[in-house]
């Protein structure tokens, strides 16, 4: 068994054999778990949620977003706070809050509490999200950092995996309360392991304020937007409430920017964007993730409702997206490592965009075999081919010291377009109230959401065509950069280098 080493400079680290880096691994991976495992499982029990409360379309559609919107608007400025305070003391902070939130998601009495309790939960996702990866990176060796984050990049994914089967198995057995209780048990784990194993840390150079200012700008701008686009087919696009609230998240959103270009110490720092590489990829990422999140809010529905699958079935539809992922992401980095990222960048979105289509094709028979799993196997594979050269490319544009920002502004962005795809594309599709009730109707519309979503990916695709570079041969020969993080179908992963 490996033991912790000192440095000459006095500074402990942790061995990736040795019992305390085990315990560290422990904590941080189920603790990651809890908010990866439900982003995923929510999606599947939205169809029992609508029944039991007896609401609308639009109110779904909160259920999904106000999480992301406080997750989203909180994420950057998160990071920073355990980068200033302390990184264990905000990831276990971000665990007690989440369970306290899931609890009172399990327990909300009707739709308005479950939507509150939801925005409160994806607060404490943002306080844990960013925590617990930079402890790891913190806490180990450097020789030991790579083992330490590949074990927590493979057991993350096998959470993803484990989430919509989970979720279903939950559902069908009892209630869709359980997905949210079962992260109390899940929850007091992490923290007693966090509070006994888990060494604090702190960046020295993190001395600056923190940007409140642009945190609160930005979550209120992304609100007024997400409000405006879900309300707004509903109500009517002129009436004063979405017509003012789209006003005002525009212009919050505008002032967040105006404001991040003097802050003395920006959440986002505009000068990543002066990369015409980091932003191209990050507009490939905005078009192909809102495509990813406005057709997967819709599949477990369609799954549910029209073909008539169990909980527990659509939770195990898509299984094979993440088998996929495992095996052939890294092979997918390896290649654009040795040929450049432009022509997986190009390829994969199409790829995506043809699994995308072929949903066209799931009806009321609903058949695994003929109808559902060719869509899901093109939509793996092309989420294989674009995903890791997509983070290598936004990693790669800006200089290593910002790797850290990158990623999370990278992460933010996918996360941001999610928010926006679940508010537009139903009503794009010409889905709202209850439409989801009527198999017809939501059939007719969630293959117009499918071609809509396959479209955005073809746009996608011309972009990287068009703006992403390979690098030059002498860089290319460089030596690739660390494994890589899978975070999910909900957000890139990042690469950390040691």
């Amino acid at each position: 068994m490996g033991t912790p080493a000192v440095t000459s400079g006095g500074q402990v680290w942790l061995r990736y054999g040795s019992g305390p880096g085990r315990w560290v691994l422990l904590g941080t991976v189920l603790g990651s778990a809890m908010a990866s495992i439900d982003a995923t499982v929510v999606g599947i029990a939205l169809p029992t949620i609508g029944h039991d409360f007896h609401i609308g379309l639009a109110d779904l559609q909160w259920v999904v977003t106000a999480y992301t919107l406080t997750l989203a608007g909180l994420l950057l400025f998160a990071g920073a706070l355990g980068d200033k305070y302390g990184r264990k003391r905000v990831f276990l902070a971000g665990v007690v809050w989440f369970a306290v939130a899931s609890a009172l998601c399990g327990a909300a009495p009707n739709a308005p509490v479950l939507i509150a309790a939801r925005a409160v939960q994806g607060i404490g996702a943002a306080l844990l999200t960013p925590g617990s990866l930079a402890i790891i990176e913190a806490s180990f060796h450097p020789d030991d950092r790579g083992k330490a984050i590949g074990a927590w990049s493979g057991l993350s994914g096998v959470g993803s995996a484990i989430g919509p089967f989970l979720g279903g198995w939950l559902i069908q057995a009892g209630s869709w309360r359980l997905i949210f209780v079962i992260n109390l048990p899940l929850a007091a784990l992490v923290v007693a392991v966090g509070l006994r194993h888990i060494p604090e840390s702190r960046d020295p150079d993190a001395t600056g304020k923190l940007d409140v200012t642009g945190s609160v700008l930005i979550t209120l701008g992304l609100v007024g937007l997400t409000y405006g686009l879900i309300e707004g087919p509903a109500a009517g696009w002129l009436r004063p409430g979405p017509l003012a609230a789209l006003a005002a998240g525009a212009a919050l959103l505008a002032a967040f920017v105006l404001w991040e270009r003097r802050a003395p110490s920006p959440m986002l720092p505009l000068s990543l964007f002066s990369s015409a590489q980091f932003t191209s990829a990050n507009v490939v990422t905005f078009v192909v993730y809102a495509a990813l999140g406005g057709a997967l809010f819709l599949l477990p529905i369609q799954l549910q409702e029209v073909s008539g699958y169990t909980a527990l079935e659509a939770g195990i539809s898509l299984l094979p997206v993440t088998v996929i992922m495992l095996v052939l992401s890294a092979r997918s980095g390896a290649l654009a490592a040795r040929i450049g990222p432009r022509l997986q960048m190009t390829a994969g979105p199409i790829v995506i965009a043809a699994g995308l289509a072929l949903f066209t094709r799931v009806g009321y028979s609903g058949n695994y075999l003929t109808e559902v799993l060719p869509a899901v196997l093109v939509f793996g594979l092309g989420l294989a081919i674009n995903v890791a050269p997509l983070t290598s490319t936004v990693l790669g544009a800006v200089p290593a010291e910002h790797a850290g920002m990158a990623s999370a502004v990278n992460n933010d962005v996918a996360r941001a377009a999610s928010l926006i795809a679940v508010a537009v594309l139903p009503a794009a599709a010409g889905l709202s109230g209850a439409s989801y009730l009527h198999p017809a109707q939501f059939t007719a519309g969630f293959h117009r959401a499918s071609l809509i979503a396959a479209g955005l990916c073809v746009i996608g695709s011309v972009v990287a065509a068009a703006t992403i570079r390979n690098p030059r041969p002498a860089k290319a020969a460089a030596p690739a950069p660390g494994p890589l993080l899978h975070c999910g179908v909900d957000a890139p992963p990042a690469r950390v280098t040691g």
